[in-house]
């Protein structure tokens, strides 16, 4: 598990020097309309939607870590193309590849993660899943601003092709290091037949992906819009939108760990009530930033950031387990492509959508977005009735109970 958590820190910090500026690649330096690139970064969910749920039934049949590997490769290529793209179609072609090896990542990763874990381990493996990641882009968003300018546009290819090398040094590391689960409690059993027809009759499951959308919709799909708005609207630099993104993730490393053992033996549900509420107070700061100084600006993103990251933590705390714990360990990798699919329907629906209304109103979006989060704080209270009793907590490790 160590290993996979090393391999995992470093592709996320290639996706960190990639993941504030690729709006700002395909509108500031390739002079694609907003809409249109909205559209772009969009495409990537969409084909993920599709690729999802076959790689969730291939995982299932031969396993999560063969998928990964290939997951991996398909992203190395994906991301090395993005500097030959000059006009939208290319754009286009691009983020369909990369689609295909996000639909695979997610649930090949989660799956692997969940079958090397015994049950009550699992809020903290994911826990420090998110961790790691999430330092990782911290980190490469840092680097990022500070290697990327709109005033060249070939550092903005030595930030995909360094990304792309992340994921396949991921790849081989975990080829090299990362067993397969074995068959037994927390592993799949792999080619035991069943269908996605059985995974969608079981309601909770569906109610706590379906909630999961709204979220990402309304919430971690502003991170693509965020960087593009602070810039044009506010004239922040590539390098203090780096610092923004690494101020999030340093909370995130220091806060997601504790959050955790906190959220030990609470009720699930009222949690993400909760960071609901805190994300959309992030976003309802956002429109202040656009009439201020750079610096300023830069300060307000910051803090607003800092709000959003205590929320991730949550998210993290809950979601990833709750999905673990409702799933049938025979289907384990259909249950993760669904909430995988599930990721991607907001990242699908987030860009697609806020970077035409972006274009339209760029303070509106964000109040849109607050009052979406809100929503999905009273839906988090509704979907706890449809839970079974045992899931509706997050379970207490035996030692820490004892």
């Amino acid at each position: 598990m160590t290993t996979l958590q090393i391999g995992g820190l470093i592709n996320s910090f290639g996706n960190g020097v990639i993941l504030p500026f690729l709006f700002i690649y395909l509108h500031n330096v390739r002079g694609i309309a907003l809409g249109p690139v909205g559209l772009i970064v969009a495409t990537n969910a969409v084909v993920s939607l599709v690729a999802g749920p076959l790689f969730g039934s291939m995982i299932d049949r031969v396993g999560g870590r063969r998928m990964l590997a290939l997951s991996l490769v398909i992203l190395t290529v994906g991301y090395a193309a993005y500097p030959l793209v000059e006009v939208a179609w290319q754009g286009f072609v691009v983020a369909a590849i990369t689609g295909i090896g996000i639909g695979g990542f997610w649930p090949s990763q989660s799956t692997l993660i969940a079958g090397l874990t015994p049950a009550p381990q699992r809020p903290a493996a994911f826990a420090m899943q998110r961790v790691v990641m999430n330092l990782g882009i911290g980190l490469g968003a840092l680097a990022g601003g500070l290697i990327a300018t709109t005033e060249s546009p070939d550092s903005f290819s030595v930030l995909f092709l360094l990304n792309a090398a992340t994921f396949l040094v991921y790849a081989v590391v975990m080829l090299a290091l990362v067993p397969s689960p074995s068959l037994g409690a927390g592993a799949h059993a792999r080619g035991s037949g069943g269908s996605y027809r059985e995974v969608l009759r079981h309601r909770p499951f569906v109610a706590v992906i379906g909630l999961n959308a709204v979220f990402i919709f309304a919430g971690f799909s502003g991170f693509e819009l965020l960087p593009v708005y602070a810039k044009n609207e506010a004239a922040v630099t590539e390098t203090q939108i780096g610092i923004v993104f690494f101020v999030n993730t340093v909370v995130i490393v220091l806060a997601q760990l504790p959050i955790a053992r906190l959220a030990q033996g609470r009720r699930r549900m009222p949690t993400l009530a909760l960071l609901g509420l805190l994300w959309a107070a992030a976003w309802v700061v956002v429109p202040i930033a656009g009439s201020k100084t750079a610096g300023t600006a830069a300060a307000i993103l910051t803090a607003a950031m800092i709000v959003f990251a205590v929320g991730e933590c949550l998210h993290g705390a809950v979601q990833a387990p709750l999905i673990a714990d409702l799933a049938e360990p025979r289907l384990l990798g259909r249950y993760m492509a669904l909430s995988a699919l599930s990721w991607q329907v907001g990242f699908a629906l987030g860009p697609a959508i806020g970077g035409y209304v972006l274009d339209v109103s760029p303070s509106g979006v964000w109040l849109g977005a607050a009052a979406l989060c809100v929503l999905g704080s009273v839906l988090a209270l509704l979907v706890e009735s449809t839970l079974p009793a045992p899931a509706r907590r997050t379970p207490v490790p035996a030692a820490a109970s004892a």
